[in-house]
C-alpha cells in the first residue's frame, strides 16, 4: 500500500491520537460535536473535524497559520489537516458518529488533482477505521472556485462515496439554483446569517421556507454558531434537522472526552449552559419568546 502525502508529516502519540508538523508549527485536532433534533431532544450525530496551530508551545490562529503558508503548499497542507482529523477521530470519537471534514474546492484545479488526493484519503480512512459514508465533506458554494472545478470536484467526492455538505450557505453569493445543481446531502447555514434572519418575524419565517424547502429536497439542515437557547429554541421552531455551537458543546481537543457520549450513554438533560458538552438535550418545555431575545409575557 502506497503512502499517503499527509502521513509522512504525522506524529503518532502513545494515547493514540495524533499530531502534525509543518514547519515550525505543530498541528493539533479539536472536535466540536453536532447535534441532531429528535421527538423533542438532541443527540450527538457527528462531530467537525478543526484544526488547532501551536508554535512555540503557544496556540496560534487557524486564519494566522494558513496565511503564513505559501499558496504552493496549501494542497499538502490541506491533505495533512484531513488526515490528522481522521486519524484522531478514528482513535477517540464514537464509531457511529459522522466526520464532517473542510475542503478547499479551488485547490483541486483538475480532476486528475482531486482523485489523487481522494485516494490517499482512502488510504488514510483504511488505516483509521472509518467507513467512507462516515465521512461529510463539507466545501463552499461562493466563487473560491470555478463553477467547473466545484461541480467537478463535487462528483469526485460522490464517486468515492462520500457524503456532501454545503458550508457557510447565505455567506457572500449564495445561490439556491447553484445548491439544487450541487445536490448535496446538507446544507450548513451561515451563523452571521442565521442570527440576522431570527431577529425578526419576517426574517424568521424565510429561515423556515428555506430548511422546508431543502427537507423536501432530502437535503437535512445543519444550523452553526448557537451560543444562546434561544437561538436553539427557534432552530428547532424553523425544522432544522441539526444544531452546532457554544450553547451545546464546544470543540475539544483530541484526546476529548465525546467517546463517552456513545448511543449506549445517551441521557435527556435540560439545555446546557454554554460551554457544558451533554450527551442529549432537550430544549422543551420553553418559556414564549419573541424572535430575538425579547421574552413574550
Amino acid at each position: 500500500m502506497s503512502r499517503s502525502i499527509g502521513l509522512a508529516h504525522i506524529v503518532r502519540h502513545d494515547d493514540g491520537t495524533a499530531s502534525g508538523v509543518w514547519g515550525n508549527y505543530t498541528l493539533q485536532s479539536a472536535f466540536q460535536p453536532i447535534f441532531a433534533f429528535s421527538n423533542g431532544k438532541l443527540s450527538i450525530t457527528g462531530f467537525e473535524g478543526l484544526i488547532r496551530p501551536f508554535r512555540d508551545a503557544e496556540p496560534q490562529s487557524p486564519v494566522s497559520f494558513f496565511n503564513a503558508c505559501p499558496t504552493v503548499d496549501r494542497l499538502h497542507i490541506e491533505a495533512l489537516t484531513r488526515t490528522l482529523h481522521l486519524l484522531n477521530a478514528g482513535a477517540c470519537l464514537p464509531q457511529e458518529a459522522s466526520i464532517f471534514i473542510n475542503f478547499d474546492p479551488s485547490v483541486f484545479t483538475d480532476r486528475s488533482i482531486a482523485d489523487k488526493a481522494l485516494r490517499d484519503m482512502r488510504l488514510v480512512l483504511h488505516e483509521a477505521g472509518i467507513d467512507a459514508n462516515r465521512v461529510v465533506c463539507e466545501v463552499t458554494e461562493q466563487k473560491s472556485a470555478s463553477q467547473e472545478t466545484l461541480y467537478s470536484f463535487v462528483e469526485a467526492l460522490r464517486a468515492n462515496g462520500f457524503r456532501i455538505a454545503v458550508d457557510d450557505y447565505g455567506a457572500e453569493e449564495s445561490d439556491i439554483n447553484r445548491i439544487k445543481e450541487l445536490r448535496p446531502d446538507i446544507v450548513k447555514f451561515d451563523a452571521h446569517w442565521i442570527m440576522q434572519l431570527m431577529e425578526s418575524g419576517a426574517g424568521f419565517a424565510l429561515l423556515t421556507a428555506m430548511v422546508a424547502s431543502f427537507e423536501q429536497q432530502g437535503i437535512r439542515t445543519v444550523f452553526e454558531g448557537i451560543e444562546e437557547r434561544w437561538q436553539l429554541e427557534l432552530a428547532e421552531k424553523s425544522g432544522a434537522s441539526m444544531v452546532q455551537g457554544f450553547a451545546l458543546a464546544r470543540p475539544e481537543l483530541a484526546p476529548t472526552s465525546f467517546h463517552v457520549f456513545g448511543k449506549e450513554r445517551q441521557m435527556p438533560v435540560t439545555a446546557p449552559d454554554a460551554g457544558e458538552a451533554p450527551a442529549t438535550v432537550s430544549p422543551s418545555p420553553r418559556p414564549k419568546r419573541a424572535f430575538g431575545r425579547k421574552v413574550v409575557p
